[in-house]
């Protein structure tokens, strides 16, 4: 008897149950989870993707992504291809070398047609790569490197592979043989030349970047860049034409009184972006794409290294088509669409 009473009253909690969840709004039932592939922190990446997830996490009530700040930008686009990862990191530079087979795609007899598959939701300035020092080392040139721990990026990632060609290219001097390539993640480098064990330390981010801020606060520091003599070279031309680079500046101050740079600094500029898998939903990517405007525009005042972020840059250096939900976005927004980014 006892038994039945409690089947019963299990039968009519389950029904009370279903009964409530069909009356309780839509936000307070289970959001759909999606992943988003980026840089580890202290990449501006990191830090316009995470900005990203949490925009769409506080005003959409449907969808909740998730950071996955490990592992390499080349396995992340290989996972969206395929369809086991919503959104992640990409570049024009990375989406030209899958597209044409090379370069660590070489043996990846599939990648041409994966790269199809991909649709770009916005591009944004990853900013200009910083070759900071600290004062006090007495370093004031990239020639100095000889014999230094340096770190380039994360070994294996299209950030150590651009500077080790770019200190090559404008001293001579080779990664491993003239100077120790310090490996490490984003997060862990930053931390290590906070403490002093990095002599030279490398990072792609819009200026100002909170890292760097946060050392220049209290530490003088200088930033290294190409010298005027080695624009013109063929090694400096190769890397500043790749799809998505250029050349960029660096301003003097604006690390403020820390920043011992009298003159601006020339270095790479590299745009980068956030892509998605063609078959994505087309109404919430748009949806997505114009909720994540809107919240930029009301975090600028407190995130000046948002002020690069805009509609109209989501279609700078792009070479692959939007996806249709961010194309019909962007357009309301009133940018003008490329030729290229149309299906």
């Amino acid at each position: 008897m006892t038994s039945i009473q409690l089947n019963r009253r299990s039968l009519l909690a389950a029904s009370a149950a279903a009964a409530t969840l069909g009356l309780m709004p839509r936000a307070a039932r289970a959001k759909e989870l999606m992943r988003m592939s980026t840089l580890g922190p202290g990449t501006s990446p990191n830090l316009v993707m995470t900005t990203f997830a949490n925009i769409i996490n506080q005003e959409m009530a449907d969808y909740e992504i998730q950071i996955n700040a490990t592992g390499a930008a080349t396995r992340h686009v290989l996972e969206v291809a395929m369809g086991k990862t919503a959104f992640c990191m990409s570049s024009p530079a990375l989406h030209a070398l899958m597209s044409n087979q090379r370069a660590m795609f070489e043996k990846m007899d599939q990648a041409p047609e994966l790269a199809k598959k991909l649709r770009a939701v916005l591009n944004f300035p990853m900013g200009v790569y910083h070759i900071a020092v600290y004062d006090t080392s007495g370093i004031t040139s990239l020639d100095q490197a000889k014999g230094k721990r340096v770190f380039l990026g994360p070994p294996g990632g299209a950030a150590y592979s651009t500077m080790e060609r770019l200190f090559e290219a404008v001293t001579g001097l080779k990664a491993g043989s003239d100077y120790e390539a310090v490996k490490l993640g984003w997060d862990a480098a930053a931390a290590s030349f906070q403490d002093g064990n990095l002599d030279i330390y490398c990072n792609p981010t819009n200026a100002p970047s909170p890292v760097l801020t946060q050392i220049a606060v209290s530490n003088a520091i200088r930033f290294l860049g190409i010298p005027a003599d080695k624009l013109e070279t063929d090694g400096i031309k190769a890397l500043a034409n790749r799809p998505g680079f250029g050349l960029g500046t660096l301003p003097a101050g604006i690390y403020g009184e820390n920043q011992v740079n009298s003159d601006d600094t020339t270095t790479l500029a590299v745009t980068v972006g956030i892509v998605t898998n063609e078959d994505a939903d087309e109404a919430m990517i748009y949806d997505m794409t114009k909720t994540f405007f809107a919240g930029v525009a009301d975090m600028r005042d407190s995130a000046p290294w948002l002020g690069a972020v805009t509609p109209q840059a989501a279609v700078s250096d792009l070479n692959m088509p939007l996806h249709p939900g961010a194309l019909r976005a962007l357009e309301e927004l009133g940018v003008a669409i490329p030729d290229v980014a149309r299906i």
